[in-house]
């Protein structure tokens, strides 16, 4: 798979008419596509816990610091019980963490909470809980069956409005309205 037709740093906008408990109404951000498949994070489904939950959870000691109240995604039925923080990269290192473009990054280790915690971790982050992934060849073809639209990832979206209009702005960033599509999928 050649760079120029990889998902990687791209939104999976779900289609009205998908009808998946996982996936319904979900904007996905795309972390790695290639020829072993995909996988993503969905940054508009709040798990129901915010960050300092998380925190006295983990037995994380966050009471120095003022914390805004941030939710935890659903990031995807894989590995629900794994932390993965998208966030752009402020030229700290990470111990286990991966670059998805020069701005963003996806980190899976505890330092990154730790310094969360206690202030001096990234400015912009989201925290989600599991991740979604496709085996080779099937996000490809389940954009095919009109599942999915993709489009160019925004951080500003990502990181800057609230997890109920990311998915209709990064729709909206194509032109498109998806309240005024049909909820049923067809072809001509």
């Amino acid at each position: 798979m050649s760079e120029s037709t990889s998902l990687r740093d791209q939104f999976l906008i779900s289609m009205p008419h998908l009808d998946d408990r996982h996936f319904s109404n979900t904007l996905t951000y795309i972390c790695d596509h290639s020829e072993y498949g995909a996988m993503g994070i969905i940054i508009n489904r709040p798990a129901g816990m915010l960050v300092h939950d998380l925190f006295a959870h983990i037995d994380l000691d966050y009471s120095k610091i003022a914390i805004d109240p941030m939710p935890v995604f659903r990031g995807g039925p894989i590995h629900q019980d794994r932390g993965f923080v998208l966030h752009r990269d402020d030229s700290s290192r990470w111990l286990s963490s991966h670059s998805i473009t020069p701005e963003i990054r996806l980190t899976t280790s505890m330092d990154i909470l730790e310094a969360i915690a206690v202030g001096e971790g990234p400015k912009d982050y989201l925290v989600a809980l599991g991740y979604a992934g496709w085996s080779p060849g099937q996000l490809e073809q389940e954009i095919c069956d009109n599942t999915w639209l993709s489009c160019p990832a925004n951080s500003d979206i990502m990181f800057r409005l609230p997890a109920e209009e990311r998915l209709q702005a990064a729709a909206a960033s194509l032109g498109v309205n998806l309240q005024l599509m049909t909820a049923h999928a067809g072809h001509a």
